[in-house]
């Protein structure tokens, strides 16, 4: 079982954001982390989570850096008995907000793996996107966290805005294999229903080729893609988790967890789920929209799709796309060797 823990406050709105965030309601802070143990709580106890049973726990957002250590210190006491002692604990940061004591007490609580949010570390771009940290800020908290003992830290770069040439691209990748890291999510932008940017297609490049370059070229750098959008030397269990449909709790105002065929949804208003942090939204899964979600899941990473899951029909059409190279067979299963092309290859497959 995975753990995910959602953190919606944010120093600012970010151009590109759909999430489930605020920056005006930081005056909640203490009582949201007591509103999120109460629900940790009452999940573990529905579900009968047994000791050391939670392979990996991510803090997410948001910004999970806005949150200080101490208000975390409750969270982690209770759960601590039910993570593996080898436990991935991930939290992510922003490098404006996460000190150099932020980051020391993070690592004191258990986190083991830091993700920073850096996007870019061109001042041009970061004012476009709508980022309130600098270059040197995201070098310094990157080359903290090592300091302090973190040995897995990766960083998030943004590619395909209308500022990108190669050259620019280029200059990002220099500086951040330049810096401490095992692991690397190059995410495309996208261009989100409420979102700034979605009034403002202009703000996108959507150059096939320019993404092909830019993966390759981190590829070239040592790190291997093992998903549509990571990279590394070090594969997040947290992510290869949920790629192999795993279970997860969702703890949080907006969070999602998973369980067997059944989808959980907490309250996405923030004050709602203050007033009610256990009341909670059940989506049953058809076994259709499960086989789905696996193809897709497993087209854009390195875990593939089994033959056993297709239907005579689909398993004909995959093999159709093995004769055209564009699906490898292996060992019962299918693999994507072009992860830019997953949702394309996953469509033939399912519509036929």
């Amino acid at each position: 079982m995975l753990l995910y823990l959602h953190i919606p406050f944010c120093d600012s709105k970010c151009h590109y954001c759909a999430f489930n965030s605020y920056v005006d309601k930081f005056a909640f802070k203490a009582n949201y982390m007591k509103a999120v143990l109460i629900q940790l709580q009452s999940e573990v106890e529905k579900l009968a989570v047994q000791k050391e049973h939670i392979e990996t726990l991510f803090i997410g957002g948001g910004t999970p850096s806005t949150i200080a250590p101490e208000l975390y210190a409750p969270f982690f006491d209770f759960i601590t008995p039910y993570l593996k002692k080898d436990a991935e604990i991930t939290t992510e940061a922003n490098p404006n907000s996460a000190t150099q004591t932020w980051l020391q007490g993070m690592y004191d609580l258990g986190v083991n793996r830091v993700s920073f949010g850096v996007q870019s570390f061109e001042s041009e771009k970061l004012k476009l996107l709508g980022r309130n940290h600098t270059e040197l800020m995201a070098q310094t908290a990157i080359k903290n966290a090592h300091k302090i003992g973190f040995k897995n830290i990766s960083l998030d770069l943004i590619y395909g805005t209308a500022l990108d040439t190669k050259a620019r691209l280029q200059k990002d990748l220099d500086i951040a294999f330049s810096l401490p890291i095992n692991h690397l999510s190059a995410y495309a932008l996208t261009l989100e229903e409420k979102t700034p940017f979605f009034s403002t297609p202009q703000v996108q490049n959507d150059d096939e080729n320019l993404a092909y370059w830019f993966t390759n070229a981190i590829k070239k750098r040592g790190l291997e893609q093992y998903e549509i959008s990571n990279f590394g030397t070090y594969h997040s269990k947290h992510n290869l988790g949920y790629w192999r449909y795993k279970d997860y709790l969702g703890i949080g105002s907006g969070a999602v967890g998973f369980l067997k065929d059944k989808r959980f949804y907490t309250q996405t208003n923030l004050e709602a789920y203050l007033k009610n942090p256990t009341q909670i939204e059940v989506e049953a899964l058809s076994p259709e929209s499960i086989i789905s979600e696996k193809v897709l899941l497993g087209l854009r990473s390195c875990i593939g799709v089994s033959k056993t899951l297709l239907t005579p029909t689909q398993l004909q059409n995959a093999m159709l796309l093995c004769d055209e190279d564009k699906l490898i067979e292996c060992d019962e299963k299918f693999i994507n060797p072009n992860y830019l092309l997953s949702d394309e290859i996953a469509l033939f497959i399912l519509d036929h």
